[in-house]
């Protein structure tokens, strides 16, 4: 029996009835709110609006749609307990996600602006037009920005290898371009890489600028990454997670033995990792605590 059916029979309760419509409304309106902005039908205000309505109302579907369950139980008719239960499972879908959204928001800092350097950030260059009207600007953000930054992700800080500069560079690019991110700008003499992601849900864009350098003459190459959202106080950690998952992608790439600095106190925690592809492991050697960024 299809739901109209059962919406539409005698026996389930009106609480069963009402639940699942409101549910079902729920549900339709969060899943365009997205969509709707990414389409450019309506602005962020008014989409968040809408997925803020669509939780309101799936909590009060939810509930009647509990109620109507336990109407449909206490008169034998089945038919509402299964119409109340599909009501029930619809509101939680709906809230579910903006409400883990919303706790993970409050474990993290309201930064939005997160790199491996934060004395001496990667600059954005190519992508300073796409840029120029995005509400948070590409200047970093100072000592604040970088304290909040250590304390949430202690383990973010550069990469460093015995790779060659130009190796290390198409490493770099190659795993930008696996990320699935847009390269805006590939400049090997620089050593500079800039490139756009873009959310799935809302199509929020962040950018993305990688540099890579030599370290010393013949000591390898260092790789520094910066990613920063374009819009929102708090990227509610994505930004963290995406570079993170840039550079383990550079370093299980890597047969050669990969260093990751990680701030501590006023200087670094070199931490080295020997990556094998064919052991797939990775190993803690060392920990010196250096000077500089």
């Amino acid at each position: 029996m299809g739901s109209a059916s059962l919406i539409r029979a005698p026996d389930v309760p009106v609480f069963a009835r009402y639940g699942f419509l409101l549910a079902t409304l729920s549900l339709v309106a969060g899943l365009i709110s997205g969509p709707g902005y990414r389409l450019g039908l309506w602005s962020l205000g008014i989409g968040f609006g809408i997925l803020r309505w669509a939780c309101y109302l799936a909590v009060i579907a939810a509930l009647l749609s509990l109620t109507g369950t336990v109407v449909s139980q206490a008169r034998g008719a089945k038919r509402g307990i299964t119409l109340g239960i599909a009501g029930v499972l619809l509101g939680v879908a709906t809230f579910a996600w903006p409400a883990v959204m919303l706790f993970r928001a409050r474990q993290v800092p309201p930064i939005h602006d997160i790199t491996t350097d934060t004395v001496d950030p990667p600059r954005f260059v190519a992508i300073l037009p796409l840029r120029a009207d995005a509400a948070n600007p590409t200047e970093y953000g100072g000592p604040d920005i970088a304290a909040q930054q250590r304390k949430a992700y202690p383990r973010i800080g550069p990469s460093q290898s015995k790779l060659a500069p130009d190796q290390a560079f198409e490493r770099a690019l190659t795993a930008a371009r696996d990320m699935g991110w847009t390269i805006v700008a590939a400049v090997p003499p620089e050593g500079r890489i800039e490139a756009t992601a873009t959310t799935l849900f809302y199509g929020f864009k962040d950018d993305i600028v990688v540099r890579v350098k030599a370290v010393g003459v013949g000591n390898g190459s260092r790789i520094d990454v910066r990613s920063e959202s374009r819009v929102g106080k708090s990227d509610i950690g994505m930004n963290a997670r995406r570079v993170e998952a840039f550079l383990k992608r550079i370093e299980t790439s890597s047969s050669l033995p990969v260093s990751r600095y990680q701030p501590l106190g006023a200087g670094w925690m070199l931490s080295t990792q020997c990556t094998s592809s064919g052991l797939g492991s990775t190993l803690d050697k060392s920990r010196l605590t250096t000077t500089g960024s």
